[in-house]
C-alpha cells in the first residue's frame, strides 16, 4: 500500500508541535468522519498517516507519541489491521467514544488542560465538522478544560504540499489517465451511463487506487428540441449519475472525477462526443478551452497573486464572448476544494469560491490546484458545453501538469 516515510511523517509533528506551543495549546484531540467523500478525515489522516471510514480519532501530544482510536472490535481480531500498512503509529486502540478519550486525558494530567480540537472544514464544507454530541460529552467531561478549535493550524499546513507529497498524487493522476481513456473507450452507443461510469471506476480500483466514487457524469443529445433543457453544462452529482439511459450517437458526456491514491485525490474533467460528427460550436468551446487551460500553466508560478492567475485564466473566455460555470482552480490534496479557490466570479454564490478578500495572495511552489474550466456559448445552446482541466503544480517558470489530459474533444463510439 502507499506509504509515506518516517522522515514526512517527523516533518509533520515537528510543525504541528511547534504550532500547538506557540498557540499555548497542550494536547490535540483529533475527530474524524466520513463526511463529503470521506473527507473528513483528512486531518487526522494528515497527522497519523491513516484513517479508516468506519471511524477515527486521535490524541496527539507535545511529548508523548500519538494515541489512535479506530474501528470496532470485531474489525480488531486477531489485531487491528492498520498495524500491518503503516508504521507512523504504534498505538492503536478499538474506538469506545469520547469517555474513554476524556479518560485517558484525566489519567496523563490534562483535565485542566488547554485542549486544541481537530476537525474538518473546506471551501466548500465550511462549518467545522464537530459533532455536537461528541464536542458537548468532551466539555462535560473535562469542564475545567480550556477547549478551543484548532483545525485551522492544519489546514494552513497542508497548503504546501511536500514533494512525497505530490509523488502519490502523480501516481494518482497516472491511474486518472487511464480512467480517461477508459471513459473514451466505453463511450458508444447502446452502453449505459451506468456501464462506463462503473468501468471508470473499475480502472482506478484495479490500478491500485482506493475506492472513492466521486463522478460527476453527465450525458444527452448535443441536439435535441428547443423545448428541453438538458444538463450539459457540467455534470451531476450522485444519485442522480449514473443513470442506465443508453448512449447514443450524437451524445455529449461531461465529467469530472476524482482519483485518490495514498489518501490524496487528483482532479480530472473532460469531454467526450458519441461519433465522430462534432459540432463546429463545440469545437470552439473546447478550442477556448485549451487557452484558458494553457494561460493556467503559464501562470501557476510562485509570486503570482491570485487574482493575477484567475483574471488571465479567464481572459480567453472573455474575449470570445463566452459564459462559464466554473471558470479558475481549487486546491486539492487529501480534500477538495482545499484553500484558496476560486472558481466563481466575484460576489457570485459564497465568498469561499469567489475570491473575496484573497485576491492579493501569492502563489507558492508546491501548492496543487485541479482546474475548473466549464465553459459553454449561450448565443449557441444555454445548456450544452465543456469541461476540462488537467491537474497542475505551481512550478517556477509554469506549472507541472500530472494527468497530461489529451487536447483534443475525446472521440466515443470506435
Amino acid at each position: 500500500m502507499p506509504q509515506l516515510s518516517l522522515t514526512e511523517r517527523d516533518r509533520r509533528w515537528d510543525g504541528l508541535r511547534k504550532r500547538m506551543l506557540m498557540a499555548g495549546v497542550d494536547v490535540l484531540v483529533v475527530l474524524g468522519n466520513d463526511i463529503y467523500w470521506d473527507m473528513g478525515l483528512a486531518n487526522l489522516r494528515y497527522v497519523m498517516g491513516v484513517g479508516a471510514k468506519m471511524g477515527s480519532h486521535a490524541l496527539f501530544f507535545l511529548d508523548w507519541e500519538p494515541v489512535l482510536y479506530n474501528a470496532v472490535p470485531h474489525m480488531s481480531r486477531p489485531f487491528n489491521h492498520q498495524l500491518s500498512v503503516q508504521d507512523w503509529v504504534t498505538d492503536i486502540r478499538i474506538g469506545h467514544g469520547v469517555p474513554e478519550i476524556a479518560a485517558e486525558l484525566r489519567d496523563r494530567g490534562f483535565a485542566r488542560a488547554r485542549i486544541g480540537l481537530v476537525a474538518f472544514s473546506s471551501t466548500i464544507q465550511t462549518t467545522p465538522t464537530f459533532l455536537s454530541g461528541e464536542e458537548q460529552a468532551l466539555r462535560q467531561a473535562l469542564p475545567e478544560a480550556d477547549i478551543v478549535d484548532f483545525s485551522h493550524a492544519l489546514q494552513h499546513m497542508r497548503l504546501v504540499k511536500s514533494e512525497e507529497e505530490i509523488g502519490l498524487m502523480r501516481r494518482g493522476a497516472e491511474i486518472s489517465r487511464k480512467v480517461l481513456d477508459t471513459l473514451v473507450d466505453n463511450a458508444r452507443p447502446g452502453v449505459t451511463e451506468a456501464e462506463v461510469y462503473a468501468e471508470m471506476v473499475r480502472t482506478q480500483i484495479a490500478n491500485g487506487a482506493e475506492p472513492n466514487i466521486f463522478n460527476l457524469l453527465a450525458s444527452g443529445p448535443v441536439e435535441h428540441p428547443t423545448d428541453e433543457l438538458w444538463h450539459l453544462l457540467h455534470g451531476v452529482d450522485q444519485p442522480t449519475s449514473p443513470t442506465t439511459r443508453p448512449l447514443a450517437e450524437g451524445d455529449l458526456i461531461v465529467t469530472e472525477w476524482h482519483t485518490k491514491y495514498g489518501g490524496y485525490l487528483v482532479h480530472t474533467e473532460y469531454t467526450v462526443h458519441v461519433g465522430p460528427n462534432v459540432p463546429s460550436q463545440l469545437r470552439e468551446i473546447w478550442n477556448v478551452s485549451l487557452e484558458c487551460l494553457d494561460a493556467s500553466r503559464e501562470a501557476f508560478q510562485p509570486g503570482v497573486t491570485l487574482r493575477e492567475a484567475w483574471e488571465a485564466i479567464r481572459r480567453p473566455c472573455e474575449r470570445a464572448g463566452l459564459d462559464f460555470v466554473e471558470l479558475g482552480f481549487h486546491a486539492m490534496g487529501l480534500a477538495s476544494p482545499e484553500f484558496p479557490s476560486v472558481i466563481y466570479r466575484p460576489g457570485y454564490g459564497s465568498a469561499a469560491l469567489n475570491g473575496s478578500g484573497i485576491g492579493d495572495l501569492v502563489l507558492e511552489e508546491g501548492m496543487t490546484f485541479g482546474n475548473n474550466i466549464d465553459l459553454h456559448d449561450p448565443n449557441w445552446k444555454p445548456d450544452v458545453g465543456c469541461m476540462l482541466s488537467d491537474f497542475m503544480v505551481v512550478r517556477p517558470g509554469g506549472a507541472e501538469l500530472l494527468v497530461g489530459t489529451p487536447r483534443q474533444i475525446g472521440i466515443g463510439g470506435a
